[in-house]
């Protein structure tokens, strides 16, 4: 009789697990594919963030360093691509939305893309492309599309317009994915607006060859004043160490956290590849 009852419960036990971490195993995540290509666990859906998919070297250089992307992608093609059903686009430069990414994907895909990219879609033969102005719902989703600052000065005339998008609904942390843009007083405005739970920032702060002294996207520095109006939100900083114009490394970002005294608490700074719980 009791090697019943202790067989019974450590059958209960294990499925107790095992229900556990299934469960776990469905939550929102974030996984870093490499430079500012994310795959989105969400709401129950899978969406994938700026494909960059080329392999190493295949994109000209940026920087007069070497040939984009600098690393090639660490996962198998077919995880990043399966089973997705909502591509965001924040702008179509190639470390964004490259030629790889246009022959992979399905041409009836359901991609969202800002204004300034409706005709790009529309040539590549993308028949599921609906160009967002400000909102919509997507199934269970609310999506916002914001508009960021590619740079400034002469910079941001050669850049053109990008976007970033806030993702919400019912039980799931709201999600800014801020796209390629520097710290503005907007970008301030869009938290305090928002009050994001987690916000995905592109910390590479990449360079224009003869423009060395206006980035492009936040730097370590612009990132410091991020985290420091973000509120109770989590920061998660991506596009590092895939570029050759990208001057801020995950290693110069870490110390410049370390120096602000910013704890992996507040900012998070994912590897290609890591996946991060937004149940955290």
């Amino acid at each position: 009789m009791m090697k019943k009852l202790i067989t019974s419960l450590l059958f209960f036990g294990v499925t107790i697990v095992a229900y556990a971490q299934n469960s776990y195993s469905q939550k929102s995540s974030i996984q870093l594919v490499r430079n500012a290509t994310l795959i989105l666990q969400y709401a129950g859906h899978k969406i994938l963030v700026d494909p960059m998919l080329s392999p190493k070297g295949a994109i000209e250089s940026w920087a007069g360093i070497a040939k984009n992307p600098t690393v090639e992608i660490q996962m198998p093609m077919r995880q990043i691509t399966d089973s997705v059903e909502l591509v965001l686009v924040s702008h179509t430069h190639a470390d964004h939305f490259d030629d790889a990414a246009n022959n992979i994907l399905s041409k009836s895909i359901k991609i969202i893309n800002q204004p300034a990219d409706k005709s790009f879609f529309n040539s590549k033969g993308f028949i599921n492309a609906e160009t967002l102005e400000n909102k919509m719902k997507w199934d269970n989703l609310n999506i916002e599309r914001v508009n960021g600052q590619h740079g400034s000065g002469k910079v941001l005339e050669m850049m053109g317009k990008t976007s970033g998008f806030i993702l919400s609904a019912k039980g799931e942390p709201t999600v800014y994915i801020m796209g390629d843009a520097i710290w503005t007083d907007r970008i301030k405005e869009n938290i305090r607006r928002i009050k994001p739970d987690i916000i995905i920032v592109n910390s590479g702060g990449a360079q224009i060859k003869g423009f060395e002294n206006l980035p492009i996207i936040m730097d370590e520095k612009q990132t410091m004043n991020l985290v420091s109006s973000s509120g109770s939100a989590k920061v998660i900083a991506v596009h590092m160490d895939s570029l050759d114009h990208c001057r801020t490394t995950r290693l110069v970002l870490s110390a410049e956290a370390k120096k602000n005294n910013i704890t992996k608490d507040k900012l998070v700074i994912l590897r290609d590849t890591e996946i991060y719980n937004l149940g955290k």
